[in-house]
């Protein structure tokens, strides 16, 4: 069991990841009386490394493992003492759900329904319990020149990993309203900065003109995305937890659409400032367009209006300000980004990759 000094204890799914990573060094920093389980199954994407040197914290424990893996959940909810869910753990690139769809549905649809059945049956009326679910934008599929997603905007996903995060979102709910689960769902934007895996835009557009390789961008790089800096997701997905109202989903954004040729471009212009290559080329010169996704959503903007109007919260970073900071990291980790660009990642790279 766990101390009984902490206030709360929360389960991180996920927590080796890139939203991950940063959400539980958010969580032990912010809350020094939660006990914090981080639990990842360290695949290519989940990375030891950047949670480790929390591991000598009195509130941090970190466990290897499968949230499919149903005895394990068990055994961490009755030794922790577990009282709240903060579900991260998924698939997440869209790339490779066009390749390996079934390993998607695994573990974000029969994951997530893992855990909640899981969290069901030990937390029978218990009070101060909470299932949060972090889910994307790309469930309701795309949108034209106009208009943003609301959280009430039909769902439409257009990728196998958009519909396996529909299906996750949506046995979230079943079990809120069937079971009276203790549940929210925030369903958030293009997240970008520290230890985020170098096959999205832009840790790779940064290691590649580092490296001084192509800068390949997806058709002529008209697709929008809104751009939202990590920790601005972090302290969202904490004011969601602790004050959202239950069974209620909340949209969190950036309010910072970009195309992807507008993103890699400003990114260019930003290492030529702060990392010139010392040949007197903008790292613009080695931008190459390369064919387009299949599926490729144009266009993903979010409303943000209830989480603003009912939690109070808003980004404090603008692109340009979490740019410079995600640029800057990176510049200054360069082992990290290196350790994490195995002989994996750069033969999937160069089969399958399209920037996304």
């Amino acid at each position: 069991m766990a101390d009984p000094a902490w206030t709360r204890r929360v389960l991180v799914t996920g927590g080796a990841g890139f939203i991950g990573t940063n959400l539980v060094r958010y969580w032990v920093r912010d809350h020094p009386d939660h006990l914090v389980v981080n639990l990842d199954r360290l695949t290519y994407a989940g990375h030891r490394e950047g949670v480790q040197d929390l591991e000598s914290l009195p509130n941090y424990r970190f466990v290897q493992g499968d949230i499919c893996n149903a005895e394990l959940v068990e055994t961490l909810f009755d030794r922790y003492a577990i009282d709240g869910v903060l579900h991260l753990a998924a698939e997440s690139h869209v790339d490779r759900s066009i390749v390996e769809p079934l390993e998607f549905v695994r573990t974000n649809v029969l994951g997530t329904a893992t855990l909640l059945e899981v969290a069901r049956s030990r937390w029978k009326d218990r009070d101060g319990v909470r299932f949060h679910h972090v889910s994307t934008d790309e469930v309701f599929g795309e949108l034209g020149a106009e208009g943003a997603f609301r959280e009430t905007t039909p769902y439409s996903p257009n990728s196998p990993y958009s519909a396996s995060k529909a299906g996750s979102d949506h046995l979230v709910r079943a079990y809120h309203r069937t079971f009276g689960l203790p549940a929210v769902i925030t369903n958030c934007s293009n997240n970008y900065g520290p230890y985020q895996f170098p096959e999205k835009l832009i840790p790779l557009m940064i290691a590649n003109a580092l490296e001084g390789k192509p800068l390949p961008i997806y058709g002529t790089g008209s697709n929008v995305r809104d751009w939202l800096y990590v920790e601005d997701h972090c302290r969202a997905i904490d004011l969601v937890f602790h004050w959202g109202a239950d069974g209620e989903t909340y949209n969190i954004g950036g309010d910072s659409e970009r195309s992807n040729l507008e993103v890699v471009e400003m990114l260019c212009g930003l290492l030529d400032e702060i990392s010139p290559n010392g040949h007197g080329v903008s790292y613009r010169s080695r931008i190459e367009f390369v064919g387009d996704r299949p599926g490729h959503d144009f266009r993903y903007a979010m409303d943000t209006a209830k989480i603003q109007q009912q939690l109070g919260w808003a980004p404090y970073e603008s692109f340009e300000t979490g740019l410079r900071k995600t640029a800057e990291w990176y510049l200054q980790n360069g082992s990290w980004l290196q350790a994490v660009r195995g002989r994996e990642f750069e033969s999937w790279l160069e089969v399958n990759y399209l920037a996304r």
